[in-house]
């Protein structure tokens, strides 16, 4: 009896320690994280997060909070408030390494506020440092959408879609990566297809503007997946 009841007892044990294991090995599902900027104080940007600039021409751009009453969510956005120059060449960037990026989804919505040498702007993927990231963005003064690589300072492109968004109205950009293919989505329409080879570890996120365009954004979601 007593040998039947080890016996129960152990494969029990086992059972359980079976379960435990398939659930530990389920840790690989997606992972969502979201910024609304809600609980980040006016005048600064998210803990863990910098202000840079690619091929930097003079002071860098004011990245910070602000309060927006025709925010998609909440009170609060993050906008370029001041370029701080006009220098085609310029990216501004505001971003995170704390986020490893590989293959997944960023979705953002997205106010074109002002700009006279290019408006708009969008999200960068897989950044190593400030001169090498992939980024795709919508300009309101060319309607075009695009995806880019940068690589050392420069930029390539890979994808481009005409397409016309009213300027000073929120609409919401939403890429998809699956290893070496990306894909685009303007206010849920998918408007780019294309594949890259370039960046292929994981590395940060955030988001872009070029020269002296002062865009707003809201809703940052990262959805990670293994």
């Amino acid at each position: 009896m007593k040998k039947v009841l080890f016996l129960t007892l152990t494969f029990a044990l086992f059972l359980t320690v079976a379960q435990l294991s398939a659930r530990n090995f389920n840790t690989s599902k997606e992972k969502t994280i979201t910024f609304d900027f809600e609980k980040v104080p006016v005048g600064q940007i998210p803990d863990g997060w910098k202000i840079e600039a690619t091929n930097p021409k003079g002071k860098l751009a004011v990245w910070k909070v602000i309060e927006d009453t025709t925010a998609p969510s909440g009170k609060k956005v993050l906008s370029l408030v001041d370029a701080s120059h006009s220098f085609g060449s310029t990216y501004n960037l505001c971003w995170t390494k704390d986020i490893p990026f590989l293959n997944g989804e960023i979705t953002v919505k997205f106010k074109a506020n002002t700009g006279r040498e290019d408006e708009g702007g969008g999200v960068i993927w897989r950044a190593k440092d400030r001169n090498n990231y992939y980024i795709a963005r919508f300009n309101p003064l060319e309607d075009n959408f695009r995806i880019y690589y940068v690589k050392n300072g420069v930029r390539r492109m890979l994808a481009s879609a005409r397409i016309a968004l009213k300027a000073h109205q929120w609409h919401s950009m939403k890429i998809t990566v699956n290893g070496t293919k990306f894909e685009g989505y303007l206010n849920g329409k998918k408007l780019l297809s294309t594949s890259c080879k370039v960046f292929n570890e994981a590395g940060g996120v955030g988001l872009w503007t070029k020269a002296d365009a002062a865009t707003s954004f809201d809703d940052f979601k990262v959805v990670l997946q293994p």
